[in-house]
């Protein structure tokens, strides 16, 4: 990654401070009352800490438990420099910056000056808030009440970031109204751009020693940078990934393009507020919007199912979604000669324009082979229509070599971490797909005792995972163990539609048994409200996808059971899948076991890391697909998973149970 004229750094090491600093009377331990001293994590921060002083790249897996945060905290804080630190979640990020930097900046007394950067979304607007409380465009009572509390809490933010404001939910659609995108920010020209708490944090971020973001917005910023907008992070001497086994998804995400039959609906729904409200005369607005939703509407209806996914070649020359996406196109080019005509009149017309510009370009590159031969790089077309709007897709097959193309230049160290990068200690798949070969990696083991902690159970005469009756027959298997358990389970399914089932199911039986345990289903409230309701009830199910697979942590009693309904292959309708399958077996690979294998073990193994977070946890782990036995590739999924006694009777997980009942029953009565 370093340019041939970059020289390279005398090597450090740091070794012996390490040490002292981990070790049982340190700095740590007086002050974060948690700390204890740990081997693996130890030795992940001398790592660390020699590739931050070598300018190297380092790939670390650390078993749950092992305290991965500070291992790389430590050495970052100390001998960075300036550190960008990427994070999986919002809430990861948010923990990192109030809780787990100020704690080891303290406990070192390290003078280092610290920022917080999120993607736009996350700030409120002065410009849009006002437009909003002028306009009185809201049609719910409860969105005018949380718009009340916006507009109180920005006479008192410093941040204005949405997350200190608990009371408006996250998912309320006021915010959509009252924080800015790229395209509906006016940058410069804004009224309150001294004000803008955008740009005070992104200020803030390029005089900071350390720089906390997201891989969103990480991801964003490369991308933007390709298309000649101003760099959004500052250039660091060490990066460091924690959660890095997302990064090949958000990756992907940000280095190919989607363009929607929803952004276009958007783009009408402001262009006719705008219109009538700031050139009435102008146009005949209504009619100039109407053309255009009518165009967008048939082009998803150029696709009669309710869901449906395919690649480009899938689609028939002779189908109504060509000449469909050729009219959306042309209609939208009269729309942008009458804004061109109007936007003189106002700037948030011209803005309109802008967008409008935008998206048509977008509309016309998108099925037009001619970025490929500049970078160097395949893409993956393809479309996906829900109920009422559709999306066209452009994925690059791999984001090896566009990442590779960020990395290159400036000499610094990258951190790649996360419990979750191998497979049986192999990290060739992850490698792969990041472009990271011939780079150094390192695993260190859990410090947990899963061999007493808990059982890995697959129970017996489970049909094969695509029969008809497979998840009537996962739930008949769960109900004994979930009544052995006293509830406390996470059931994590790998479709929606399972979920459901699965949760139309339980209802009845717990009704029809007298079960007294709560169900929570995903859906039903946020990810955040349901864990909250769920460690507060201390004998709830919770039944989620594939937003409970990760980045969730129970500890304690609440969580004792693991039900995971089958192995987590990606669909197999999933065009970016086949085309990179196809890709690999061109070179002579199998796509199953180089990609698809290695992909759903690292998933299940996020799964998996959801039962034992602490040394004091006991649980099981109920993996209900018969292939992992009946397959030959099984054994090397199981392998991969924390090395949990196995069994494949349920009378030795209800005593099991039992005992975990009785050893609680000893410990109340002393």
């Amino acid at each position: 990654m370093n340019s041939e004229s970059s020289e390279r750094p005398t090597p450090v090491n740091h070794d012996a401070e390490i040490d002292s600093l981990f070790g049982p009377e340190s700095l740590l331990g007086h002050a974060v009352g948690s700390f204890r001293p740990r081997l693996a994590q130890t030795e992940m921060a001398k790592a660390i800490a020699r590739a931050i002083g070598n300018q190297e790249t380092l790939i670390a897996e650390a078993g749950t438990g092992t305290g991965k945060t500070f291992a790389y905290l430590v050495p970052s804080l100390l001998w960075g420099g300036k550190v960008i630190i990427s994070t999986g979640t919002k809430n990861l990020q948010d923990q990192l910056y109030l809780r787990d930097i100020p704690s080891v900046r303290k406990a070192l007394s390290a003078p280092v000056s610290v920022a917080l950067l999120k993607g736009r979304a996350n700030y409120v607007c002065h410009f849009h808030l006002e437009r909003t409380l002028q306009n009185g465009r809201l049609t719910s009572r409860e969105d005018v009440g949380y718009l009340r509390e916006i507009s109180r809490f920005m006479k008192t933010t410093s941040s204005g970031d949405k997350a200190e404001l608990s009371r408006v939910p996250e998912t309320a659609t006021v915010w959509s109204l009252v924080t800015s995108t790229r395209d509906t920010c006016i940058g410069a020209e804004c009224q309150y751009y001294q004000d803008c708490f955008v740009m005070k944090a992104r200020k803030e971020a390029q005089q900071a020693d350390v720089v906390v973001v997201n891989h969103h917005l990480f991801f964003a910023d490369l991308a933007l940078k390709d298309t000649g907008i101003a760099e959004l992070l500052p250039s660091a001497n060490t990066v460091i990934f924690d959660e890095a086994h997302q990064l090949p998804e958000t990756a992907t995400l940000f280095f190919g393009d989607t363009v929607s039959t929803s952004q276009v609906m958007e783009l009408c729904r402001d262009v006719l507020a705008e219109g009538l409200s700031h050139a009435r005369d102008g146009a005949d607005w209504p009619a100039t919007v109407t053309t255009v939703e009518k165009a967008a509407r048939d082009l998803r209806l150029a696709f009669p199912q309710d869901v449906v996914r395919l690649s480009v070649n899938q689609i028939a020359p002779s189908s109504a979604f060509f000449p469909a996406l050729e009219t959306l196109k042309d209609k939208l080019d009269d729309m942008i000669a009458v804004l061109e005509r109007q936007a003189e009149r106002a700037d948030t017309i011209e803005q309109c324009r802008v967008r409008a510009l935008e998206l048509a370009t977008r509309l016309d590159a998108w099925n037009k082979p001619v970025t490929e031969v500049m970078i160097g790089q395949e893409s993956v077309l393809w479309v996906e229509a829900f109920s009422s709007s559709l999306q066209l897709h452009r994925t690059p097959l791999s984001i090896a070599p566009i990442f590779n193309k960020q990395r290159e230049g400036t000499a610094r160290s990258w951190i790649f971490t996360s419990a979750t990068l191998a497979v049986k200690n192999d990290f060739n798949h992850y490698n792969a797909q990041m472009g990271l070969w011939d780079e150094p990696s390192q695993s260190w083991p859990s410090p947990f005792d899963y061999e007493k902690q808990g059982i890995l159970y697959v129970p017996d005469n489970l049909p094969q995972p695509n029969s008809l009756d497979y998840t009537d027959a996962v739930i008949d298997a769960a109900l004994p163990v979930i009544q052995a358990a006293g509830g406390r389970t996470f059931f994590l399914c790998t479709t929606i539609r399972a979920v459901n089932r699965t949760a139309e199911r339980l209802r009845e039986e717990f009704e029809r048994r007298n079960l007294p345990f709560p169900l929570m289903v995903q859906g039903e409230a946020g990810r955040t409200e349901l864990l909250d309701r769920f460690r507060a009830a201390g004998n709830a199910v919770l039944i989620g996808s594939q937003s409970f697979w990760e980045g969730v942590d129970v500890r304690g009693d609440a969580l004792s059971l693991v039900i995971i309904d089958k192995l987590p292959f990606s669909p197999p309708d999933d065009p970016v899948l086949a085309a990179r399958i196809e890709a690999l077996e061109k070179k002579g690979l199998n796509g199953f076991m180089h990609h698809q294998l290695p992909a759903a073990i690292i998933n299940l193994k996020q799964g998996a890391g959801r039962l034992i977070r602490d040394e004091n946890d006991k649980g099981v782990l109920m993996i209900c697909d018969p292939r992992l036995i009946s397959k030959p590739y099984g054994r090397r999924v199981w392998q991969s998973l924390p090395p949990f006694r196995r069994t494949r009777e349920l009378a030795v997980v209800c005593d099991f149970f039992a005992d975990i009942a009785r050893e609680k029953l000893r410990t109340l009565d002393t």
